[in-house]
């Protein structure tokens, strides 16, 4: 008798792998899910060393802790008052233009620009006021003297603060030209009232030694720097000053000659400015004004410090 193997019948027992596949078990699947995890995590892995290495700085040296802060520029070095004028200077040749500057309180005087003579114009008037004053202190003359239609204190304020030069011609006839040709070389200036010469040297001594009390008293040198301030012409020295400076001058304008004279004080120091302009074509125009201010400004720049305001 023989036997036969039992076969199952479809449906029952082992499980039947699907058509072309191999057959898998729960273990396998369960290792080829962690082969995936583990790539994954090595390429973040590698992701993340490649960006630290390209920030790292170069071997040797110290990452900052934090951004660098761009330095800030270097501030240019001010211009001296040499720099300053002679730029002006260069930028004004059309003119002759010459400029002296002296320190009341002592040491010489420093002039830039043509030392020549120029016509001094109205700021010879100075020089002549206290030419009468100097009478007057020696009991040669009077304020209250008769001097055409007024007297001669009249007369020394309108000539010197509204540049009358009625005024001027009565006061030097009592002076007396001999006489105003001798004050001048008392005190160091050469001066001929009738060709009326001087250099802004020569004006810038005048005003340094009527300021320090060394051409007359206390009275007369107050009296006549009184009538340096609110003139009739404001607008050269006083315009290009800053605020806070005080300023006593006198103007002068010829031809094509416009000069200004001033004493400039500040803080208890004061400098003796003299600026003479000469336009060759023999008129006189806005751009020597304007020299003028620019002038004053470069001046008082390098003399004062910074900070002053513009008037």
């Amino acid at each position: 008798m023989s036997v036969h193997p039992v076969v199952p019948k479809p449906g029952r027992g082992a499980p039947q792998p699907a058509p072309g596949k191999p057959p898998t078990s729960r273990r396998e699947g369960h290792r080829r899910l962690l082969f995936l995890a583990l790539a994954v995590v090595l390429v973040i892995v590698g992701t993340i060393t490649l960006a630290v290495v390209r920030s790292a700085p170069p071997t040797g040296t110290v990452a900052p802790t934090q951004p660098a802060v761009p330095a800030a520029p270097v501030a240019a070095a001010p211009a001296t008052l040499q720099d300053s004028v002679d730029n002006i200077l260069s930028e004004a040749d059309e003119y002759r233009i010459g400029l002296a500057l002296a320190d009341v309180s002592g040491g010489a005087e420093r002039t830039f620009g043509d030392q020549d003579t120029f016509t001094a114009a109205s700021t010879a008037k100075i020089l002549t006021a206290a030419a009468y004053y100097h009478l007057v202190e020696n009991g040669q003359a009077s304020l209250d003297e008769p001097m055409g239609d007024y007297d001669a204190a009249f007369q020394l304020k309108a000539m010197v603060n509204d540049s009358n030069n009625d005024s001027w011609l009565l006061l030097m006839d009592a002076v007396g030209y001999p006489q105003l040709i001798a004050y001048a070389d008392s005190i160091g200036v050469t001066y001929d009232p009738e060709q009326n010469l001087l250099t802004a040297a020569d004006m810038a001594l005048i005003l340094k030694k009527l300021y320090a009390g060394e051409l007359l008293d206390g009275d007369h040198t107050q009296q006549l720097l009184s009538y340096m301030q609110d003139t009739n012409n404001e607008d050269l020295i006083p315009a290009g000053s800053r605020s806070g400076v005080d300023v006593h001058h006198k103007y002068g304008e010829v031809s094509g000659e416009l000069h200004d004279a001033a004493l400039l004080s500040y803080r208890g120091s004061t400098f003796a400015l003299v600026i003479y302009t000469e336009n060759r074509e023999g008129v006189a125009d806005d751009g020597q004004a304007q020299v003028i201010r620019d002038l004053t400004r470069a001046v008082e720049d390098a003399l004062f410090p910074v900070g002053l305001a513009s008037k």
